[in-house]
C-alpha cells in the first residue's frame, strides 16, 4: 500500500511548526532524541505507519466509536507514537485528537489515507479512549 498521503515536501514545514508550539514540551525533547540521526527514508517510513494507522481507522468507521475494535486501534496509534516518536500520555493524544479533525491539511491527509470521514472519526474514538465523549 502507498501511503504518500502527506506531502514529505512538507516535513521541514511540519517540523518547524512542531518546534515552534511544543519546542520547550518534555514530549518534543523525546520526539529529538528518538529521531536524531534517522534518514528521510526512515522518517518517511514512520509517517508511512502512522497513515497505514489511519488506514485501520476508515475501515472501521461505520462502527461505533465506542467499538472493542476502534477502541483497540486507538491503543494502536497510542503506541506506535510512543515507540517512534515520544511518549504518548491521555493529554497529548486528547490533543492529537483534536488536532486531527480541526486542522485541514492534518484531517485532509488522514481523508486520503482511510477515506473520507476517517479524522473525524478518529477524533471521536480517541475522545471516547481518554473518557472526553460519549457515542456517536
Amino acid at each position: 500500500m502507498d501511503f504518500t498521503a502527506f506531502d514529505t515536501k512538507k516535513h521541514d514545514e511540519y517540523a518547524q511548526k512542531a518546534k515552534a508550539q511544543w519546542g520547550d514540551t518534555e514530549a518534543y525533547g523525546e520526539y529529538e532524541k528518538k529521531t536524531a540521526g534517522q534518514s528521510q527514508t526512515e522518517l518517511t517510513e514512520a509517517g508511512d505507519g502512522l497513515m497505514e494507522i489511519f488506514s485501520g481507522f476508515g475501515a472501521l468507521k461505520e462502527k461505533p466509536v465506542s467499538a472493542p475494535e476502534a477502541q483497540a486501534q486507538v491503543q494502536v496509534l497510542r503506541d506506535y507514537i510512543t515507540s517512534h516518536f515520544y511518549t504518548c500520555t491521555d493529554g497529548i493524544l486528547a490533543g492529537l485528537g483534536n488536532l486531527y479533525a480541526a486542522d485541514g491539511e492534518f484531517s485532509e491527509n488522514i481523508d486520503r489515507a482511510g477515506g473520507a470521514g476517517t479524522a473525524v472519526f478518529a477524533a471521536e474514538a480517541i475522545a471516547r479512549y481518554c473518557g472526553k465523549e460519549g457515542d456517536r
